[in-house]
């Protein structure tokens, strides 16, 4: 028999294309998944994208109960269930750490009781902080925190103690966490609670620091998901796409169907066990190109992005991914460029209605002194 295979979280963007890669290549699938409000609306039920072969179990990853139930003949498990977004976790801190940290910590105490022979586990390019930067003389170093009154100034660059601009280099695994935000703090506990308690009992456990992910199936009505749903919302709803600082940070953009191919490598390829590995495209774009490429594959070319030259705390300036460790042992290698997903991810959403929440959670922000 195909082995049984749990995504936590499943029902989501990313678990329910993993879902359909790993149907394609013969695994069975559950998924666990609480149908959040935020991601599914309210009154939500199975998502018609999910595929009728994926065996869903509705439930919280917190409930002990619902895990071991959930993990019931499984042979391997891809923890991704999160609350995601950086502005949010900086005054929802008790139900990010709640959810990411406690849940993961529910999900491993019942590995301990039932080990499985991998777990992979969802963590993000926020546990940088900001990136790599090279110098005006060429030497390399970890990016600095940019301060408060530096970007109350509107000063967005990252310089070092000189004052001298630094600009950004891809980054490794190996660069050292800096973790701005309540979001960031918990991924990277995820990360390292699975991999301390994988080494413990002898669960080979691999960890994906996945960057901006893009495609089908995203929440459109949650303010707080990937940049581009973001901004996709605003369009359809004939709004322009609300940019903070200049629009010149620098993001890595990745496709869905690379994500989801990655993670089954990670599941199938023995040398997988125990690493961490960036998962992103190699490439790098700025935030209002992005913007502008969107509005141009949805028609909407005559509503241009508004450049806010505003600030969010917790942001950082740039961050892109060296994905050379995925090359080399995973044998990981993106397809899908960005402007070809762009254009499945336009007819995507010709058929979608998205509740433009972004100037609201802008507001919330704002009240607690967290944007400007």
């Amino acid at each position: 028999m195909s082995k049984l295979v749990l995504i936590t979280g499943g029902a989501g963007f990313i678990g329910s294309h993993l879902a359909d890669e790993l149907l394609a290549h013969g695994y069975r699938v559950r998924a666990l998944d609480n149908l959040a409000v935020q991601v599914h609306g309210p009154n939500a039920g199975r998502p018609d994208y999910l595929s009728p072969e994926v065996d869903l179990q509705i439930g919280d990853v917190r409930d002990p109960a619902a895990m071991r139930k959930a993990l019931e003949g499984v042979d391997a498990v891809y923890h991704f269930a999160a609350v995601v977004g950086v502005g949010q976790s900086m005054y929802e801190i008790a139900h990010y750490t709640d959810v990411n940290n406690m849940g993961t910590a529910v999900l491993l105490e019942a590995l301990i009781e039932r080990p499985v022979e991998r777990l992979i586990v969802a963590s993000s390019m926020s546990i940088y902080g900001e990136g790599l930067y090279r110098d005006p003389s060429g030497a390399v170093s970890p990016g600095v925190e940019r301060s408060l009154e530096q970007l109350k100034a509107g000063d967005w660059e990252v310089r070092n103690a000189a004052g001298e601009v630094l600009h950004p280099v891809p980054t490794p695994e190996s660069k050292a966490p800096s973790l701005p935000s309540v979001y960031a703090l918990s991924k990277y506990d995820q990360e390292r609670m699975c991999q301390m308690i994988g080494r413990a009992y002898g669960i080979p456990t691999v960890g994906l620091r996945f960057f901006n992910i893009f495609g089908t199936r995203q929440a459109l009505s949650n303010p707080y998901t990937g940049v581009l749903a973001i901004f996709a919302s605003r369009y359809l709803n004939d709004k322009p796409p609300m940019i903070n600082e200049d629009g010149f940070q620098q993001r890595d953009f990745v496709s869905v169907y690379d994500v989801a191919r990655a993670c089954r490598l990670s599941l199938e390829l023995p040398e997988a066990a125990g690493e961490v590995f960036n998962i992103a495209s190699g490439r790098q774009y700025t935030i209002r190109e992005v913007a502008e490429r969107m509005g141009r594959a949805l028609g909407k070319t005559h509503i241009v992005p508004e450049i806010t030259g505003k600030y969010r705390v917790g942001d950082i300036r740039h961050c892109v991914a060296d994905i050379s460790l995925a090359r080399e042992k995973l044998g990981y290698d993106p397809r899908v460029p960005l402007e070809e997903g762009l254009v499945e991810l336009s007819d995507w959403l010709e058929g979608q209605q998205a509740v433009d929440r972004v100037e609201e959670a802008r507001a919330e922000l704002a009240l607690r002194g967290l944007a400007l």
